[in-house]
């Protein structure tokens, strides 16, 4: 028997949260060719306009959900759209923030290569 009255996982608390403002459950089931939950990625800014995000940072793709299909009328045909944890604090082009995760399109992020042993 496990005690139950710790504290619940902050994950457990984010993907109910955004389960109730959402009103659907995340999906957990990862599409074939997305990036894996625990890689390391670099959020890049657009090149083509201030944002989204102040500067380029550094981030981990997070399990709290799978990876869902961008359905913005912007977005490019079958990109998706990654729940990512941020190394450290971050601030929208509007100076919003700070964000700690956030759900990012996949034409911003950029996988990080593993260090070599």
């Amino acid at each position: 028997m496990t005690d139950s009255s710790g504290p619940v996982p902050t994950d457990v608390d984010d993907r109910q949260a955004m389960e109730q403002i959402l009103d659907r459950p995340l999906s957990q089931a990862w599409p074939k060719g997305a990036l894996a939950p625990g890689s390391r990625v670099k959020v890049v800014r657009d090149q083509e306009w201030d944002g989204p995000w102040q500067v380029e940072f550094a981030g981990t793709i997070d399990a709290m959900g799978a990876p869902d299909l961008n359905e913005h009328a912007q977005s490019l045909s079958g990109e998706l759209l990654y729940w990512v944890t941020f190394d450290a604090p971050q601030y929208d082009c509007d100076g919003a923030g700070p964000y700690y995760k956030a759900q990012i399109w996949g034409r911003y992020l950029r996988a990080e290569q593993a260090p070599e042993a």
